[in-house]
């Protein structure tokens, strides 16, 4: 019967996942000749909204304040002439919208706009369980370590490729007591997670 409970969660969530992942992102933006206005649809309150440039320097950041419908006006011919993106971070993923400033006119680049799904890690006593959606089949290294007096201690490693839906069940019993750091890798990004 737990095991049925189990079952039901895994599917009800990844359900919830490929709900989110059939959604455009849903924005507008209208570029004018000195200012551009950023609608986002469907945000939620302490999602954060940046600005960076190629390097990943942040330009600007805002969190998210209501829940909704949320728009801004931004003047981009200000930057410098380069490559730059808008992301919003949310709970389960990161949505990015490229453009670039060339000599005070900004391009948004439509075609390479991408969402980042994010791993999704739940503990239940011993057990750690790890879900990603991954619809590029793009991989995850997975890296788990112990957080001890001495410093981290790398435990396990894994790299998962070729799959859209990822799920590992990591089991802790008759390791360490304490915590531990889980650092997933993934399209150029890192995520870390916690546990106690």
């Amino acid at each position: 019967m737990k095991n049925t409970k189990k079952g039901i969660l895994m599917v009800t969530m990844f359900a919830t996942l490929l709900s989110f992942a059939n959604e455009a992102t849903l924005f507008n933006i209208k570029n004018d000749a000195e200012r551009t206005a950023l609608t986002l649809y469907n945000v939620k309150q302490g999602n954060l909204l940046s600005v960076k440039d190629i390097n990943g320097v942040i330009l600007f950041k805002e969190y998210i304040q209501e829940s909704g419908t949320y728009t801004k006006g931004f003047d981009l011919t200000a930057l410098p002439n380069g490559a730059y993106i808008f992301e919003l971070d949310k709970d389960l993923e990161i949505n990015t919208i490229p453009f670039t400033v060339k000599s005070n006119i900004v391009l948004f680049e439509k075609e390479n706009e991408k969402t980042i799904f994010k791993p999704m890690v739940r503990v239940e006593g011993d057990k750690v369980y790890v879900s990603k959606l991954a619809l590029n089949e793009e991989p995850l290294e997975i890296k788990i370590y112990f957080e001890g007096l001495n410093g981290s201690e790398l435990m396990f490693t894994e790299t998962i490729e070729n799959t859209k839906i990822i799920e590992r069940i990591y089991r802790l019993d008759g390791l360490n007591t304490g915590s531990y750091k889980i650092v997933f890798y993934t399209e150029g990004r890192e995520f870390i997670k916690t546990i106690n």
